[in-house]
């Protein structure tokens, strides 16, 4: 099967007489593993379940809501790849005017809170309709109380406002495949691993998190909500939780496991269309599509915690990676695809240099309570290796038809300098063979006490690992360079650190920075809840935060304006 069902005749046309999940998106349906409604589309597929998606549906009509009928077993609603407010709002909260995720790139088909404004749209046009089930990105990072930028308040778990049956959490391949079965065969969904749910009472042995009465009135209780739910998200480790709301519970069970290699390749395996669904066409070009066509996922998750990332209680704080078997078949089928010239654009993950090894202690018994395994320092226990990717990287650069393997999905630069039996060549490595151009690398400061708020690596670091890439860049006589990827106005910064970083980066780099944006506070981060508190969680203390969005604005421009630089002189190729 090509594609997924977006209308009624491709359903009669598969001899199916209905549908048992309908799965809503604020996407367009692009049938890669890079969009999470056809990924989970195709895994319910596998598990011989019949279904079919409706992307992008009007809001404002029953049409495209009620194109499929209604589903035997439930429906499955996601924002998209992106929380829709991310989507529709710039960090300065103007619309954004394009859509990667939108034929014809324009901005005009995802609603805001568009897991919300879906679920309503359902249960306007099905009265006492199958079960609905919220999943995605937007779903799982509001899955309990959380604040949110755009109105400036806390708002309960999005569960409330969709008013939805169910909601899974992570990455929720094997937690949607438990629900269908246990719907089709009328069992009890509610034990059920990576699931949220609400209740009337709470559920033995949950621990319990302040209320969101409580949140409401007091930041410190809010604190202490956000640290018992970030630590209880590994599976390991974890316990169910639960938040009273109003007079009922919000249920959140232990995490998924994680998918074990032979899982993760088996989804990776399954044979994507690797195009937008042809009824788009109609609609223009799908802008996404130029980057993760051609792109292979090596592995998820991201130990790197950064505070202002959302990917831990997400995609989870422990790396799980594919066989290299899996991704040099996937790169093969790239190969016979009349449209690949050649190029794969990226070969990594949330951070590409985290393939291929883990901490042995945590894979055993889990995250570790009071330590991470990256943040200022590189955790000893962990033990960066870039042997795996290194050996990955030069088999698949080397398959036939194969022109050129590119890492754009960015690196842990500390690991790399951590790594002293082979950082040195990894960086060799990306210099000769894998870098188009510019290397993407995301100090976002240079402050020190503005890195350790962001849980980033100090300024030595950088300094240290720019050093390693211009010896590599010179030995092989490669015009590259690094770009950088910046934020301003993040909670501690003002605009002294920002003269200080302009300062670094014009004396230490000989940069212009372009790749600069003003810090969004993503619910569900440690630095939303320093954006909202005004407190660093860790020690209580004070902490500056800019809230004014013309000063914002300033502390970018100190660091975007340009510096003129005499031009140095290259250094001869070292033989």
């Amino acid at each position: 099967m090509k594609f997924l069902p977006i209308t009624k005749d491709e359903v009669k046309k598969l001899n199916w007489d209905s549908l048992d999940i309908i799965l809503v998106s604020g996407d367009c349906y692009v049938d890669s593993s890079y969009n999470g409604t056809a990924l989970i589309g195709r895994y319910l597929l596998k598990n011989g379940f019949r279904v079919g998606i409706i992307p992008q549906p009007d809001i404002h009509s029953k049409i495209d809501i009620t194109a499929l009928g209604e589903p035997n077993l439930f429906w499955g609603v996601s924002g998209g790849t992106v929380d829709s407010m991310v989507a529709n709002y710039t960090a300065s909260k103007k619309w954004r005017k394009s859509d990667d995720f939108t034929p014809g790139g324009i901005n005009n088909k995802r609603p805001d809170r568009a897991v919300i404004v879906y679920s309503n749209l359902i249960r306007k046009h099905f009265k006492n309709t199958k079960p609905i089930v919220l999943g995605g990105i937007e779903a799982s990072l509001r899955r309990v109380a959380h604040y949110d930028f755009w109105t400036n308040k806390l708002r309960k778990s999005i569960l409330f406002d969709a008013k939805a049956d169910m909601l899974v959490y992570g990455m929720g391949e094997k937690t949607i495949v438990q629900v269908a079965h246990a719907i089709k065969q009328n069992k009890n969904w509610q034990d059920i691993n990576g699931l949220c749910y609400i209740s009337n009472e709470i559920p033995e042995n949950y621990k319990e998190l302040p209320s969101f009465e409580n949140v409401q009135k007091s930041k410190a209780q809010f604190t202490k909500m956000f640290h018992l739910f970030y630590k209880n998200n590994d599976p390991i480790t974890a316990h169910g939780i639960v938040q009273k709301t109003d007079t009922r519970y919000l249920v959140q069970n232990k995490p998924s496991n994680h998918l074990s290699q032979k899982e993760l390749d088996n989804i990776f395996d399954m044979d994507f269309a690797l195009d937008a669904h042809p009824l788009h066409s109609k609609d223009g070009k799908v802008k996404a599509l130029d980057t993760i066509k051609f792109s292979l996922t090596t592995h998820r998750g991201c130990y790197g915690e950064c505070n202002f990332c959302a990917i831990a209680v997400h995609q989870g704080q422990t790396i799980n990676s594919r066989s290299e078997k899996s991704i040099i078949k996937e790169a093969k089928k790239f190969t016979k695809n009349k449209a690949f010239k050649g190029i794969i654009h990226d070969a990594g993950g949330p951070t590409a240099n985290m393939y291929g090894f883990e901490c042995e202690k945590k894979i055993k018994l889990g995250c570790c309570e009071t330590k991470r395994c990256i943040s200022t320092t590189v955790c000893r226990t962990l033990k960066p290796n870039h042997e795996p990717q290194i050996n990955l990287l030069n088999n698949l650069k080397n398959i036939d038809g194969v022109k050129k393997v590119f890492i754009a999905s960015g690196i842990r630069y500390d690991m790399i300098v951590e790594d002293k039996k082979f950082g040195q060549k990894y960086v060799n490595s990306l210099v000769q063979h894998h870098t188009s151009g510019q290397l993407k690398i995301a100090p976002e400061h240079t402050d020190d006490k503005v890195l350790e708020l962001m849980g980033k690596p100090d300024q030595a670091t950088l300094v240290e690992f720019h050093s390693m890439f211009q010896k590599a860049t010179q030995h092989y006589d490669k015009k590259q360079f690094l770009t950088y990827y910046l934020i301003a106005a993040h909670p501690g910064c003002t605009e002294h650190e920002m003269k200080n970083l302009k300062e670094f980066t014009s004396n230490n780099l000989r940069i212009n920075p372009e790749q600069v944006q003003i810090f969004t506070p993503l619910p569900s981060t440690y630095s939303a809840l320093m954006y909202y508190t005004e407190k660093d969680p860790f020690t209580g203390l004070d902490i500056y935060v800019e809230k004014d969005l013309n000063k914002k604005v300033k502390q970018k421009d100190i660091l975007t304006q340009k510096t003129q630089f005499k031009k140095k002189q290259r250094h001869k190729r070292v033989s």
